[in-house]
């Protein structure tokens, strides 16, 4: 049996885009747990508030439940659910799960095949994270859930992916004159751009494509704050900073709270702005909340 190949293949609700990383996320999170206790169950009530805390963090800004991929990812033959009853899933209500002592774990089959080789863990977790999330939240990812992997298991795997364009990288630095579109910052080391990073809007795990329309230039803080939702970009190409994000210090307002409202730097002329879809996209799917409003338009009495 491929596991390699069944983990790529997990059936996932999905329509014009958008995310549905529930099954993923258990599957990180069941991993690390086999990691920690290789014979171990998971007890619905025991993980759910974690759960619900990873599909909060990582998942899109609409509300949702772990219960629905505690039931659903037994139907991808690496996961089985007990209940005091006896085996099987109760269903996909949360009082039922809890009530039934719903629990568990990866089928005898993937725990078998992970005891005999190590090095799967790592691999089945890189395409986990390469099909489902931006490689900016892969490290951050793995903490959360509570992985160790050795850099021997985390090679990537090119069978389950699409092919990276290269030059996307620098086409986009280029584009936007090696400056941050949000901040403006341009650190260099000698001839060398350092902390700037082109991100993808439309997330390339969701067939965003590597072009110019769906790139841009940002600081490291900046791409990490896009693709965790706290800042978007609206129409006009105004940035948009989230109602949720929270920062009492002077760093957090002078870096984040007060490009509300701002305009984009670049890209530079004859180069296309980002596309329309590609905005909603990350409006719709990443972007948490609403955006707070911009301080000159909230307020008429600041000039």
């Amino acid at each position: 049996m491929d596991w390699v190949e069944r983990t790529a293949q997990l059936r996932q609700w999905t329509r014009s885009g958008v995310r549905a990383p529930h099954k993923p996320l258990l599957f990180l999170y069941a991993l690390s747990r086999f990691q920690q206790d290789a014979d171990g169950e998971l007890r619905y009530s025991a993980v759910e508030q974690d759960l619900r805390r990873l599909l909060a963090e990582y998942g899109p800004g609409n509300r949702t439940t772990p219960a629905y991929p505690f039931h659903h990812l037994v139907s991808d033959g690496v996961w089985e659910v007990r209940t005091e009853r006896g085996t099987g899933s109760p269903g996909t209500g949360v009082r039922e799960l809890r009530a039934t002592g719903a629990a568990g774990r990866l089928t005898p089959q993937l725990r078998a095949a992970l005891r005999r080789e190590p090095s799967l863990l790592g691999r089945l977790t890189r395409v986990l994270l390469d099909l489902n999330f931006p490689p900016s939240l892969h490290g951050e990812l793995c903490e959360a859930v509570g992985l160790e992997l050795e850099e021997a298991e985390t090679g990537r795997l090119s069978a389950a992916r699409r092919q990276r364009d290269r030059r996307m990288r620098e086409m986009v630095l280029t584009a936007y004159e090696y400056q941050c579109a949000f901040c403006g910052y341009d650190g260099r080391i000698g001839a060398v751009p350092v902390g700037l990073e082109a991100a993808h809007v439309r997330w390339w795990a969701f067939d965003g494509p590597d072009d110019i329309d769906n790139g841009l230039c940002l600081c490291s803080l900046h791409h990490k704050l896009l693709d965790k939702g706290v800042l978007g970009i609206g129409d006009g190409h105004r940035i948009l900073v989230s109602q949720s994000f929270v920062g009492r210090s002077t760093a957090a307002r002078e870096h984040v709270i007060t490009l509300a409202g701002r305009s984009v730097i670049g890209p530079q002329p004859g180069v296309r702005p980002i596309a329309a879809a590609h905005r909603s996209w990350h409006t719709s799917q990443v972007f948490h909340g609403s955006p707070r409003h911009d301080r000159l338009i909230a307020d008429p009495a600041v000039t």
